[in-house]
């Protein structure tokens, strides 16, 4: 049994942020319906990079975010199409969307009117800027809210311009705040008895990640500034170059400082009592970070990270997206597992990263093909006849 078997997730959301929580807990175990728009689907089932396979060609951004689901198709404009809606919301335990703010109102399938046949239900809307406040109309994108929300301003070499992560930070980490959020509202119905809406802003999720930089401009009235892989409170935190071209991240205390001295050959600065605390290092940094690199700089990565590890100072090589999965670390901990998809095969994807004592581990299964479970759920669930669906899918309603 995985952990969350028996939860049912009614799924109106698409491209990533909501898609990606929801496969998540699907992976753990609940039925996720995902809900998409007749001969379309959601957007990203059209989006780059293709996967060709013998039977078809599929999106690969699609797959990243919508294993494990089940596929239906609803023409949320039609009153057919909302009354289907509210039927399965009717026994779903989550109800999940992520359109802006008042259009699901306009349907009739806002949080009123879902709690009205389900009380219970965990209403979730991830919206950019939230259901309230002078933003609320606003659109907005991963990178609006990066930038928006601070990241881009701390992120960059010293001196130059603002610079976004290489992944959707503000998407994926919506993504894991969306579960957050879902898990505390089934924790909290379980103690009162009633559900409760959600109201989630993607920026909001942004400015809630803001900790250290927060702590410190609450503290010292400081704005952070872009420092590279630097950290504005800790010597040595950064990455260094390494005679290979290669690149080692090393974050070390006081007590890594003289280890990694001497296995740098420092071994004056090995014994200077001044520099063994982080506050003169920092106070030092430039002479530090430049003596640091000058003799890593002589050493290949490997013999760097080696002797590191040997004498227990924190490192890690920087690797490549190919570095990774080939790393004997990720192989062993199975982070990357298979699927088999009807369209292209066998495909790869990364396991949700959770192993279980007491229960079975996450599963990653397939993503669904566009409308593939559509005339089950609504037999199954909602004792739909063959003739009452093939009469819905003829008004363009499925």
């Amino acid at each position: 049994m995985r952990p969350l078997e028996g939860l049912k997730i009614l799924d109106l959301s698409r491209v990533l942020a909501c898609p990606f929580a929801s496969m998540i807990l699907a992976e753990m175990g609940a039925q996720v319906i995902k809900v998409e728009q007749p001969r379309t689907g959601d957007e990203t089932r059209h989006f780059e990079p293709r996967v060709q396979g013998e039977h078809g060609s599929e999106s690969a951004y699609f797959f990243a975010f919508n294993r494990s689901k089940q596929s239906i198709t609803v023409n949320l404009r039609s009153e057919e199409g909302q009354k289907i809606i509210k039927d399965l919301a009717a026994d779903a335990d989550i109800f999940l969307e992520n359109f802006p703010v008042g259009t699901l109102q306009k349907y009739g399938l806002h949080y009123d009117a879902i709690k009205k046949t389900n009380a219970d239900v965990i209403y979730v809307s991830c919206t950019g800027f939230g259901m309230t406040g002078p933003y609320a109309p606003r659109k907005g994108y991963d990178t609006v809210f990066q930038a928006m929300g601070g990241i881009m301003s701390l992120t960059g070499e010293r001196g130059g311009g603002p610079v976004k992560p290489g992944l959707p930070v503000a998407d994926l980490t919506s993504g894991l705040w969306i579960v957050i959020a879902i898990l505390t509202g089934m924790a909290g119905k379980d103690r009162s008895g009633h559900g409760c809406h959600v109201d989630f802003s993607m920026f909001d999720g942004q400015v809630g990640l803001l900790s250290l930089a927060a702590a410190r401009y609450f503290t010292l009235g400081e704005v952070p500034a872009r420092m590279g892989t630097e950290h504005p409170g800790r010597v040595p935190s950064a990455a260094f170059e390494c005679a290979d071209g290669k690149w080692v991240q090393i974050t070390g205390s006081d007590q890594h400082w003289r280890p990694l001295c001497e296995l740098l050959g420092l071994t004056e600065w090995a014994t200077d009592e001044k520099l063994a605390k982080n506050a003169e290092r920092v106070r030092r940094r430039a002479e530090v970070m430049g003596g640091l690199q000058q003799a890593i700089g002589k050493l290949d990565r490997s013999t760097v990270c080696e002797q590191c590890d040997e004498r227990g100072v924190p490192a890690g090589p920087i690797l490549s997206v190919n570095e990774i999965f080939e790393d004997p670390h990720v192989v062993s901990r199975e982070m990357v597992q298979r699927f088999a998809h009807p369209q292209v095969g066998a495909f790869e994807g990364i396991a949700v990263p959770f192993k279980f004592t007491g229960y079975e581990n996450p599963q990653m299964g397939r993503p669904p093909l566009l409308g593939e479970h559509t005339e089950t759920i609504l037999r199954e669930k909602l004792g739909l006849t063959p003739a009452q669906i093939q009469g819905l899918n003829q008004l363009n309603v499925i």
